[in-house]
């Protein structure tokens, strides 16, 4: 009687660890960060305490946020800078069986700073962005 005691204890372990895995995976699951994680505790306010028009210098704005994620140029050859971060989380709808597939969505924040260098690397003007996104996916949100 012992041995069936302990076989049914395992079972009913195996069952409770399973369960506790896949509510992890779920829960872990409905979490998304895109882009450049230096901008994720940053604000406008941050990062005007951080940059200083005509003083800062490329190295420097570098070695503060890492790469850029695009880099462009004006049409009078100045350097533009852009970083990104988004980071979403799935909505509440996004978790119930079935509705899910016809309707679910995320939200989160994007940030954006964008920063223009003129002919000596030195910044020119910047800009700090922060917008609420959503997505949305299934088959009535098309």
């Amino acid at each position: 009687m012992t041995d069936i005691y302990y076989i049914r204890k395992g079972a009913i372990l195996k069952k409770s660890l399973t369960a506790c895995g896949l509510a992890l995976t779920v829960l872990l699951a409905g979490c998304a960060s895109v882009g450049n994680e230096t901008l994720r505790a940053e604000s406008e306010s941050t990062v005007t305490q951080k940059i200083t028009e005509g003083k800062t210098t490329k190295a420097q704005v570098r070695a503060m946020f890492g790469s850029p994620v695009k880099t462009s140029f004006t049409d009078g050859g100045l350097e533009i800078w852009n970083f990104e971060f988004t980071n979403v989380s799935a909505d509440a709808i996004s978790y119930v069986p079935i509705v899910n597939l016809f309707g679910a969505s995320a939200s989160g924040k994007k940030k954006e700073l964008v920063v223009l260098f003129d002919q000596n690397g030195t910044v020119k003007r910047y800009s700090m962005s922060e917008s609420n996104v959503t997505q949305k996916t299934g088959l009535f949100n098309n």
